[in-house]
């Protein structure tokens, strides 16, 4: 098991650790908030259903999800269209692999440009959210998909700190907050 540091909460990062759908969650979750922030709510989410499973979020009732989401502390910002898009995550990973987030990146033995394919086909993962997860996948989980970097782009690069992939700990995440802050004042 590696040591992750996603959350900056060593109970948060463990449940990412372990937990595939967890993982994929927090990253659905990283938009308009904080990235620590994005990958926490998987654990608040837990912590509020007793685990966090696919099928579990998937077969819930919209309404009582949307209830676990608006708790305080608030799981995001948005917490009924994130509700929403969860769900529809849960729903997709039920319908095409069995339950099993990690089948997105196991099954078949794909390649890097196939796990990318597949993660650009789930709810909320366009191209830059789908080649930031497979970079998180390949540099902090061992992802061993032939091509990965290639798949995943700049954020495959091992020399940057562009993304969530590439916190290691608070230094890195100073890094990337650095970098991102910079991205934003080019496009200003």
């Amino acid at each position: 098991m590696t040591d992750l540091y996603l959350s900056g909460d060593p109970v948060a990062d463990d449940l990412l650790n372990a937990n595939p759908f967890a993982l994929l969650t927090g990253m659905l979750l990283d938009q308009q908030i904080p990235m620590e922030v994005a990958f926490s709510g998987p654990a608040k989410m837990a912590d509020r259903l007793g685990g966090l499973d696919a099928q579990q979020v998937a077969d819930m009732d919209p309404d009582e999800f949307l209830e676990v989401f608006r708790q305080k502390p608030a799981v995001h910002r948005f917490p009924k269209s994130m509700a929403g898009r969860v769900q529809d995550l849960a729903r997709s990973i039920v319908e095409d692999y069995g339950g099993d987030a990690s089948g997105i990146w196991t099954a078949g033995n794909p390649s890097g440009a196939e796990v990318l394919a597949r993660l650009k086909m789930l709810p909320g993962f366009g191209e830059q959210k789908a080649k930031i997860f497979l970079a998180l996948l390949g540099k902090q989980f061992g992802l061993e998909a032939p091509g990965w970097r290639e798949a995943a782009g700049d954020y495959g690069r091992s020399d940057v700190a562009m993304s969530i992939a590439d916190v290691t700990g608070p230094e890195s995440l100073v890094a990337v907050r650095a970098y991102k802050q910079q991205q934003k004042a080019k496009k200003k």
